[in-house]
This record gives structure tokens, sequence and C-alpha cells, in this order.
């Protein structure tokens, strides 16, 4: 297939509404509240609140730094995804796939979809604003967009069993971490209704070992047990 003369650069960015701003401006105030409250009967230290109200600023600082700056810029040299404060980008030969994948359980007001690049090697990265939120038609857009990089890339977008089976193993070692991250979220969740079960029936609740060491050494022991037996698999071919 032929080079498609002329095509110019496509700029993914912004250009609708993203209900972030008063979401992180609600949690933060609640955040802030409770704390507040923890340390008005001497659960936390002084400086417990305005430590953690300086790191939700943070968040929120690199939210509206992400909205401001990130977009995916795509041209006939290949394709670079900007994010808040890191660039990627991948020449078209390093480019094996570009595929819309749907959002498993979104619910009504987030992304039902959204946009990777497959490089060679098996990585993938997310496109910005390749999504339901900044597009009508985000699968037609990819579509669209693969067959004019078709040309650019010197090959068809035909699937590669090596290259497959990389992304395969990237995809077991990623939703290994997304199961730490669940399943310590969880701890935290057990560890709070202790604090609060603790502080009507003690007065005054471990809250470093229960907000620190505990979910801590959860995240350690599902690290180690989920990767374990991801690795596990991957020797049995499973």
């Amino acid at each position: 297939m032929a080079a498609h003369e002329g095509w110019t650069e496509r700029e993914y960015r912004k250009v609708r509404k993203v209900p972030w701003g008063t979401t992180a401006v609600m949690g933060l105030l609640a955040g802030k509240g409770f704390l507040h409250a923890a340390r008005a009967v001497h659960l936390l230290p002084e400086w417990a609140p305005e430590a953690v109200t300086g790191l939700c600023l943070v968040a929120v600082g690199w939210t509206v730094l992400y909205l401001w700056r990130a977009r995916t810029l795509v041209g006939p040299h290949g394709v670079t995804a900007r994010r808040a404060l890191t660039r990627r980008t991948r020449t078209w030969p390093d480019v094996y796939d570009i595929r819309t994948e749907p959002v498993p359980g979104a619910s009504s007001y987030q992304r039902k979809w959204l946009t990777y690049l497959y490089d060679t090697e098996g990585r993938r990265f997310l496109l910005p604003h390749i999504d339901d939120w900044q597009l009508k038609d985000p699968p037609g857009e990819v579509a669209e967009l693969r067959a004019v990089a078709a040309g650019y890339r010197g090959a068809q977008w035909t699937r590669r069993p090596e290259v497959e089976a990389r992304i395969q193993r990237r995809a077991g070692r990623r939703k290994a971490w997304e199961r730490t991250v669940t399943g310590t979220l969880i701890v935290y969740g057990a560890a709070l209704v202790a604090w609060v079960v603790l502080l009507f029936s003690v007065g005054r609740p471990p809250a470093l070992l229960l907000f620190l060491w505990v979910p801590l050494a959860a995240f350690t022991v599902l690290a180690a047990v989920l990767h374990s037996r991801r690795a596990a698999r991957a020797a049995g071919g499973v």
C-alpha cells in the first residue's frame, strides 16, 4: 500500500468538558475535614491534615496539568503520547498495533473506550484523549488511523504470534499488580472499619498500625503471592 501523500499531523487533546475538577475539590475537602476531626480527638499528630492536604493539592495540580498538556500526536513519522510531565514516541516501524479497548464495568460517568499503542516489544501505553469523552466514535477513528498509517509502516496490520505472546506476558504482570492494589485497598477499608470500632471501644486506636503497617504488609504479601502464581501459570503454559 502506497504511503498517503500530504497526510498532516493529527492532534487529539481535551476539547470537551471533563468532570474531574469538581470531584477532586470535593475529595480534598472531605479528606481534610476527616483529618481535622481525627486531630481534634488527638488521634493524629498536628501536622497530619496539612501533610495530606499538601499531597491532595499535588494530585489536583497534576490532574490540571494533565488536562492542559496531555495530547496524542499522530503523523507521517509515528505517534507521540504527551502526558503531564512526560512523553513517549514510537515511529511507525516500531508500532505493532493501535487498539481501542472497552473499559470493563465502566459506569455512566466513566469513559467506555480507551486507546492503547502496542509496540513490537509488547509494551503498551495509553494514547490520551482518543476516547469517548473527546470523540464520538473512537473505534472508527482508530480504524481510519490504521488504514492511513499502513503505508507509513511499510506493512499491513497483521498479527504476529511472538509479539502477541509478549503482550500476554506483560498483561499478566499488569493484572497481578492491579489485583495487588485492589486487595490492598480492601485491607485499607477493613482497617478503617477497625479504626472506627476501636475509636468507640478503646478511645485511642493504633492509627499508625492500621493505616500504614497493616496495608504495607498486605501489599507485600499480595504482590509476592500473585506474581508467584502468574509466573507458575506462565511456566505451565496456562
